[in-house]
């Protein structure tokens, strides 16, 4: 299956924009990931082995939240797994004189 990785954390994947990772499950594809590429680990699982909050991934178009099976979920060698990390910040509104 390919994954594919954000801008930022591809200095983890020594530049790659997509990476081919086997495995049956969700949940088995990352614990690949992070075995193949072990700094990512920590940018996308809290210390007690959990996704960070603000990690959004998604199993081709669905957001693997709201999947029944969550993490668990089966993949395919044709399904596709995207990470998307939140960004915060933004602007104050802007002020009428």
């Amino acid at each position: 299956m390919n994954i594919h990785i954000p801008t930022p954390l591809r200095a983890y994947t020594d530049g790659k924009e997509t990476v081919a990772i086997p495995g049956a499950t969700i949940s088995a594809v990352f614990t690949q990931l992070t075995t193949t590429y072990p700094e990512l680990r920590q940018h996308l699982f809290t210390p007690e082995g959990k996704l960070r909050s603000f990690v959004n991934v998604y199993l081709n178009d669905d957001d693997i939240r709201y999947l029944p099976a969550k993490e668990d979920s089966p993949v395919a060698d044709t399904d596709e797994l995207t990470i998307i990390p939140s960004i915060a910040g933004g602007s104050s509104p802007a002020r009428c004189r």
